[in-house]
């Protein structure tokens, strides 16, 4: 099993969101050949996507056996998976103006599920709206805009998700019975921030994890 390791170094981003830009589509080809005794992890476990994913957890730039993979959520994402041999890019959406966690977001409407949860499992995909102004129009009207991978969901009910928010890929909590709450009075993070706070945002904006939620999805099912 091939893990992505560092390929270039990325400068530091202070934007808080997943800002993944259009992205370019891949290409339709022929499937290459493989060899009959290849040893290729056809059919990956929740749990070994999920250990792929915490071994990434503080990496500032990604590898991904020479191809550039795009150091956002979705490019994140993306390479977590297809170190088990499933390209989430692949037959996804044929918007020219789709970002990454768009493109994602097609592929699991072909290949996967989608679930509201409450209980989400190790693996699964989260989705996110509003999590910044992606058509630059100052309003909240930003749909798919952030993505992330399910490690855990603790007693509380609080998920645990890996993903790239801000400089660095981190352990990030949503707790969806509690949205408009960032911290327990215990101190306990509920909601991380997955938006930042701007002057100029509209009054109905959203900042918290829980607030900004719009579907968990599964890909690998066992």
């Amino acid at each position: 099993m091939r893990l992505f390791f560092i390929m270039a170094t990325i400068a530091m981003v202070t934007l808080v969101g997943c800002a993944t830009p259009p992205v370019e589509h891949p290409r339709t080809s022929a499937p290459e050949a493989r060899p009959c005794c290849q040893n290729v992890e056809r059919v990956p476990s929740r749990n070994a996507i999920v250990r792929t994913a915490a071994k990434l957890v503080g990496a500032k730039t990604i590898k991904s056996n020479g191809r550039r993979i795009a150091y956002d959520c979705a490019g994140v994402t993306r390479a977590v998976f297809l170190t088990h041999g499933i390209d989430l890019y692949a037959g996804g959406s044929n918007d020219s103006d789709a970002n990454g966690v768009r493109i994602i977001h097609a592929h699991i409407q072909q290949q996967g599920t989608f679930h509201q949860g409450p209980v989400a499992h190790p693996g699964d995909l989260v989705f996110f709206n509003n999590t910044w102004d992606f058509n630059g129009d100052g309003k909240v009207n930003d749909p798919l805009t952030h993505v992330g991978i399910v490690e855990r969901q603790e007693p509380n009910g609080t998920v645990i998700f890996i993903s790239r928010v801000a400089d660095a890929i981190e352990r990030y909590h949503m707790n969806l019975s509690l949205p408009h709450i960032h911290k327990a009075s215990d101190g306990r993070i509920l909601n991380d921030y997955l938006r930042r706070k701007d002057i100029v945002d509209p009054a109905n904006t959203r900042y918290l994890a829980g607030e900004l939620f719009v579907q968990f999805a599964t890909r690998v099912g066992h």
